[in-house]
């Protein structure tokens, strides 16, 4: 950059800092020009961070004239470029702002005339009136898996335990784990089927859908330990999603649900207004007449020209 042009960029960063007014010291010279463009110390100053200084500040400025000089040559060449199909480009640029004028008024009805948030018993019912809407991809399952090392003595009695239906025995199967310190992994909720098998010593290359069916106690013994488990119920693919599942999905559709009915309730407001003051005028085109029966005649028999 040259040293003239340095220096009035230093004047400018002093008279910014000090709150001065730029025009006293430059007048109506501007910082940049380019063609009939012309960037203006007051549009400069106006871009300066808050608090920035020294060579900082010197780099800001510099960087900044020269982006909008590039910008100016891009506008410039892209005019000459396009200039044949400048119609095009004012008709782009004419619904690109009518289509933002109209999103900021939609977001505007929502803002102000949404209200009331989606309750549990919006979304369960939903979900009961849509279950077919809601299928598996891939099985999930519920059960438990305790690990625990192959030199324990009693594992025929904690099998059993694992077996029992009494809810009281689980409790102490439970305790046994606690005070053995056997690694027990409990799934209450539906689990993905792969994050379940994920926990065990299995083959990575079979699906083991039989395991989906089976409710009995199983065992791995892999590297020293056994891995006791139990798959207590499970969905397959293509069965009805849970709920819980469902649910962000089914806040989606209600919530859009309802801002396209607030949408469409400002919509018919603003019609029924419009038509209320005589705004809206609708010119109808007045139905052709039918061709009479002799007409119809003429046109069917309208004879060929004949070729000699």
């Amino acid at each position: 950059m040259k040293f003239f042009k340095k220096i009035a960029i230093v004047a400018l960063l002093f008279a910014a800092s000090s709150c001065r007014e730029t025009s006293i010291i430059f007048g109506p010279e501007p910082v940049a020009k380019v063609g009939r463009k012309t960037l203006s110390v007051e549009e400069v100053t106006a871009a300066l961070p808050k608090g920035i200084t020294g060579a900082d500040s010197l780099n800001y400025v510099e960087t900044l004239i020269e982006r909008w000089i590039v910008r100016q040559l891009k506008l410039q060449e892209a005019e000459l470029i396009f200039s044949s199909s400048e119609q095009d480009i004012d008709r782009m640029v004419e619904e690109y702002r009518q289509s933002l004028l109209i999103r900021k008024v939609e977001q505007h009805y929502l803002d102000t005339q949404m209200n009331g948030e989606i309750t549990d018993a919006d979304i369960e019912e939903y979900y009961n009136g849509h279950k077919n809407d809601f299928r598996l991809s891939a099985p999930v399952v519920k059960g438990y898996i305790v690990a625990f090392p192959d030199q324990f003595r009693r594992r025929e009695w904690l099998l059993s335990m694992m077996r029992s239906p009494k809810a009281e025995v689980f409790k102490d199967f439970e305790q046994v784990c606690l005070k053995s310190n056997f690694r027990l992994t409990k799934f209450d909720e539906w689990t993905d089927f792969t994050e379940f098998k994920s926990y065990l010593p299995l083959l990575r290359q079979s699906a083991h859908e039989e395991l989906l069916t089976d409710r009995s106690v199983r065992q791995i013994h892999h590297d020293r330990s056994y891995y006791c488990f139990r798959v207590t119920d499970a969905l397959k693919a293509g069965d009805t999603m849970p709920l819980f599942m469902a649910r962000e999905n089914i806040v989606r559709i209600l919530t859009k649900r309802r801002q396209e009915e607030v949408i469409r309730h400002e919509e018919e407001r603003m019609v029924g207004n419009a038509e209320q003051n005589g705004l809206i005028k609708r010119y109808t085109a007045e139905p052709d007449e039918p061709l009479s029966e002799s007409d119809s005649v003429k046109v069917g028999s309208a004879q060929q020209p004949t070729t000699k």
